[in-house]
C-alpha cells in the first residue's frame, strides 16, 4: 500500500485510524442481519467533500467484512484495494478540492470486534443477537468509514433482521416495516456523530416509556421482559437525573434518550449517541449501578454532543462524567460531590502517581485514575471558581461547542474567562503533571438542585 497512507497519524494514539483527503458529512447504511449465523450483508452510501486533490482515497474497514463492489460519484465500479484495515479506493476520474465525493459500498461478512490494546471493541454477537461497543476505533467492525471522533456526520441507518427481535440505531424510528419473517428499522440521526458512537443493538426486547410523557426529554427503555421489574425499580431515577444535569450542563442535546439492557452480562455500560447500553447485571434491584446510570446519561453532553479532536483529551469525556455521578450522589441525599472527591483523593494516593491526566498515552487513556484525576481536576476548578461561575462555565462550554469537537485547550482558555486569578497553575498540577496534588479547602460548594 503507498506509504503516503501512513504519514503523520492523524491521531498519535490510533495512528492507523482516520485518513486524509475529504470529510464526510453523511453515512447511509443498508443493513442486512441474521442473528442464527451472525451474518452482516451493507450497502454504504457516504457523501464527502475532498479537502486535497488525491490519487486514491481511504476508509477504514476490518478485514472480517469482504467488499463486493465500489461506485464512485456514481460512475462504473472503481478499482480498490482491502488490506490491513483500510479501503483503498481508486476513482476513474481525479476529483478536484472542494469536490463531491459519493462513494457507495457493497459489502458483507461475518463481522467481528476489533482487537486492541483495549480489547475487543465494535461489533458483538450475542446469545441472541448483537451489540455494538464501538469506542474507541470499532465503527469498522461494521461499516466502511473514516473512523476518528474529529469526523462527524450526519446518519440513516436501515436495519433489516429477523422479525421477533427488536432492532435499534441512533437517532429517531423514521419507519419500520414487517415483510413475512424479516422487518425494517429505519432511523435517522440528524445531529452529527463520530463513528464510535454509531450503534446498533438487536435482541429479544421491548420497549417502554420512562418518565412522564411531558417532561423536557422523551426518555424510553428497550428491555427484555425478564428484567422490566427490577428495570422500573433501579432506573427509576433518570428523569431526576435528566433535569439535574440539564440545569447544571445546559440543554439537552438531543431529541431523545434510549436506554438499553442487554439480555446478557456486560462488564461496563457502554455510551452511544442518544443511547445508553447496560448489561442484564446492571439491573440488580438494589440500585447497585446508579452511579453508572448517572456517568452514561451525562456522556450525552461530555463526549456524545461535545466530542475530543483527539483521544489524548479523554478526560474531557471521562471526567467530565465521572464528575457527574458526584453531583448526582449529593442531589440524590447520598454522600456530596466534596465528600466522594476527597475520598476518591485519598484512594488515588495510595496509588502509582505516575500518569498525566491531559496526555496518558494510548496504553492508558481508560486508566480509571484519568476519569478520577479528571473529576479531581473539576472539582478544584469549581472551588477556586465558586458556585456560580463554575456552572455558568460549564453551560457556556456546552452551548458553544454544541454537536462540534473539542480540546483540552478550549476548555481551559474559556475557564479562564470566569476566574479573576490565572488558572494556569492549576491545570499544570491536575493535568499535566504526575504527582497527586491536594484539593483546596471546602467552600461549603453543593451540588444539589
Amino acid at each position: 500500500m503507498p506509504g503516503k497512507f501512513y504519514e503523520e497519524p492523524i491521531d498519535e494514539y490510533l495512528p492507523q485510524n482516520g485518513n486524509r483527503g475529504y470529510r464526510v458529512s453523511r453515512y447511509e447504511l443498508d443493513l442486512v442481519y441474521k442473528v442464527a449465523g451472525n451474518r452482516l450483508a451493507g450497502r454504504a452510501e457516504i457523501t464527502a467533500i475532498t479537502t486535497a486533490i488525491q490519487p486514491r482515497f481511504t476508509l477504514d474497514l476490518s478485514q472480517s467484512l469482504t467488499v463486493s463492489k465500489v461506485f464512485v460519484n456514481g460512475a462504473k465500479p472503481a478499482k480498490y484495494v482491502h488490506q490491513h484495515g483500510k479501503l483503498v479506493i481508486t476513482p476513474q476520474q481525479s476529483i478536484p478540492a472542494g469536490g463531491l465525493l459519493s462513494l457507495a459500498i457493497q459489502y458483507g461478512g461475518i463481522p467481528k470486534p476489533v482487537r486492541g490494546p483495549w480489547g475487543e471493541v465494535g461489533w458483538e454477537e450475542l446469545a441472541e443477537g448483537a451489540l455494538v461497543a464501538s469506542q474507541p476505533n470499532g465503527a469498522a467492525s461494521w461499516f466502511p468509514c473514516d473512523d476518528h471522533p474529529s469526523s462527524k456526520a450526519s446518519y440513516r441507518i436501515s436495519i433489516t433482521t429477523d422479525t421477533p427481535y427488536y432492532a435499534i440505531a441512533n437517532g429517531t424510528l423514521m419507519r419500520k416495516q414487517i415483510k413475512a419473517s424479516q422487518t425494517t428499522w429505519v432511523y435517522e440521526q440528524s445531529e452529527p456523530m463520530s463513528t464510535y458512537l454509531a450503534t446498533i443493538q438487536i435482541g429479544p426486547y421491548q420497549k417502554h416509556r420512562i418518565g412522564s410523557a411531558h417532561g423536557p426529554v422523551p426518555m424510553q427503555a428497550i428491555v427484555p421482559a425478564r428484567l422490566r421489574a427490577e428495570f422500573e425499580y433501579d432506573f427509576a431515577r433518570q428523569p431526576q437525573m435528566m433535569d439535574l444535569f440539564i440545569e447544571r450542563f445546559g440543554p439537552y442535546p438531543f431529541e431523545g434518550y434510549t436506554v438499553v439492557v442487554t439480555d446478557d452480562e456486560l462488564e461496563i455500560p457502554i455510551e452511544a449517541q442518544g443511547i445508553s447500553i447496560f448489561g442484564a447485571n446492571h439491573c440488580d434491584g438494589r440500585r447497585g449501578a446508579e452511579r453508572l446510570v448517572a456517568h452514561e446519561l451525562a456522556h450525552q453532553w461530555f463526549g456524545n454532543s461535545l466530542t475530543i479532536r483527539q483521544w489524548r483529551d479523554i478526560w474531557l469525556h471521562e471526567g467530565f462524567a465521572c464528575y457527574a455521578e458526584w453531583m448526582w450522589s449529593e442531589a440524590a441525599g447520598g454522600p456530596t460531590a466534596d465528600q466522594l472527591a476527597r475520598a476518591a483523593r485519598h484512594n488515588l494516593s495510595r496509588q502509582p502517581q505516575d500518569i498525566t491526566v491531559g496526555d496518558p498515552g494510548p496504553q492508558r487513556m481508560f486508566d480509571d485514575r484519568v476519569y478520577k484525576r479528571g473529576a479531581l481536576a473539576l472539582h478544584a476548578l469549581r472551588l477556586q471558581l465558586g458556585e456560580q461561575s463554575f456552572f455558568d462555565l460549564l453551560r457556556e462550554w456546552t452551548l458553544r461547542y454544541r454537536h462540534a469537537s473539542v480540546t483540552t485547550e478550549e476548555f481551559t482558555d474559556l475557564a479562564g474567562h470566569y476566574s479573576l486569578l490565572p488558572l494556569r497553575p492549576l491545570w499544570d498540577v491536575w493535568l499535566f503533571s504526575e504527582p497527586l496534588p491536594q484539593l483546596p479547602p471546602y467552600n461549603g460548594v453543593s451540588a444539589g438542585v
